[in-house]
């Protein structure tokens, strides 16, 4: 039977039973972790092809065509690449360090829906990969009667309205454990739990919920700090990190370019004042340039990376890389890699359903971005990117980009080294 026309009776295999792998608990987060990257798109037929199955199987195939457009790939870009880079450095480098004291963490800098999450959830899920396979060697084997669960990464995010306590909880989250009822007990609670878990590494996302205009959000991050003091790696990722208020009393340190955050004694229960200062490395994920010849380059190779796992009957090599589609695609996205998927996934579902099967600026020029259910989001920390406004379709008549050819901010052509 040709591999490319399912069995008329088969069963749907590209369909996920159940709601998606929550990583802020360790059971989602290994779910996740063992199962990313494990879809199959579809297979790419021709128009002929397609046409000559049954309703039923068109009927499939476009349904697996359509969660291809919705399961792309995380697509490593030169930003994204020295975020990852670091980070699995950092975490091998401090997981195997065996003397006391604070580890160096880091902070992924960024705006709303420029893949920060993502890259740093995959860089973390790539160390752990690897270090199971190390701690099979080193830890015993499970105790009856005991609850043995190995976490070495904690995934977990601030809430809305951060306090000590609800971030202790959010972390006993991840391992399932209760929550006591004083602060002074949270916070040994949480300490035990990294311990016994054997973590190694703590990612707590949407770091600027912390505005620091309150009592609360000053001991959320007090505690954080103090979390360093566990051996365990800590990575803070958030939006306009440097303009959220959290750099406050920290400075830079001229020769290794670290932020430095010296202990501050607040002469709060849950503070243990130290001589030892907190170091963080801070690495910015921006959205593509489109006023270098590089920038450019670097976002024509996307858009190729985006066209070849596309499955429209009517596309073509060069769908999204030549004519006046990269202009279009930048102005409509700004380069923010989370804006120009969904632009593309709402784009490709237009094209299957009004038979047009591949992606113009006209087709797209219909679509509205969308960014989905944003009750999780908070506004205010900037979580919500600014979507531009939308742009018209070029016209014949308008000049085609030529690769010496770029883009202002603003969605202004100018000529390179101009």
């Amino acid at each position: 039977m040709d591999q490319t026309t399912p069995d008329e009776h088969a069963v749907v295999p590209f369909l996920r039973a159940g709601p998606p792998p929550d990583r802020t608990r360790w059971e989602g987060w290994q779910q996740w972790r063992k199962i990313r990257g494990t879809f199959v798109p579809a297979p790419r037929l021709t128009l002929a092809e397609h046409q000559s199955l049954s309703p039923r199987r068109r009927a499939l195939h476009d349904l697996h065509r359509t969660a291809t457009h919705v399961n792309m790939r995380l697509q490593e870009t030169p930003m994204s690449a020295r975020v990852a880079n670091l980070m699995r450095g950092r975490l091998q480098n401090n997981a195997v360090k065996f003397m006391p004291g604070t580890r160096d963490g880091l902070m992924i800098n960024g705006g709303g829906f420029q893949g920060k999450t993502e890259t740093a959830c995959d860089a973390a899920a790539s160390f752990e990969d690897v270090w199971r396979e190390v701690h099979h060697q080193l830890l015993p084997g499970r105790t009856p009667g005991t609850r043995d669960v190995f976490v070495p990464v904690a995934y977990c995010r601030l809430p809305v309205r951060a306090t000590p306590k609800g971030l202790c909880k959010a972390i006993l989250n991840v391992y399932g454990d209760p929550h006591p009822g004083t602060l002074d007990d949270l916070v040994r609670a949480v300490r035990d739990a990294i311990r016994h878990h054997h973590t190694t590494a703590l990612l707590i996302d949407d770091i600027t919920r912390l505005r620091l205009h309150r009592e609360d959000d000053q001991d959320t991050l007090d505690l954080i700090r103090e979390l360093m003091d566990l051996n365990v790696t800590l990575v803070l990722i958030g939006v306009d990190i440097p303009g959220s208020g959290l750099l406050r009393g920290a400075y830079v340190d001229q020769r290794t370019g670290q932020w430095i955050f010296p202990d501050i004694a607040r002469g709060r229960g849950h503070q243990t004042a130290t001589q030892t200062s907190r170091r963080f490395d801070m690495v910015d994920l921006d959205p593509f340039d489109y006023s270098t010849p590089a920038g450019i380059t670097a976002f024509l190779d996307h858009l190729a990376g985006i066209e070849d796992q596309l499955r429209l009957l009517r596309g073509f090599p060069g769908m999204l890389t030549t004519g006046e589609m990269p202009e279009y695609l930048f102005g409509r996205t700004r380069g923010v890699v989370g804006l120009l998927r969904r632009l593309t996934e709402d784009g490709c579902t237009d094209a299957i359903l009004t038979g047009e099967e591949r992606l113009t600026p006209e087709l797209l020029a219909r679509a509205t971005i969308h960014l989905g259910n944003l009750n999780d989001l908070d506004p205010a920390a900037g979580e919500v990117p600014d979507i531009p406004q939308d742009v018209a379709p070029p016209t014949k008549s308008k000049p085609r980009r030529g690769r010496n050819t770029v883009l202002d901010d603003r969605g202004n052509r100018s000529a390179a080294g101009d």
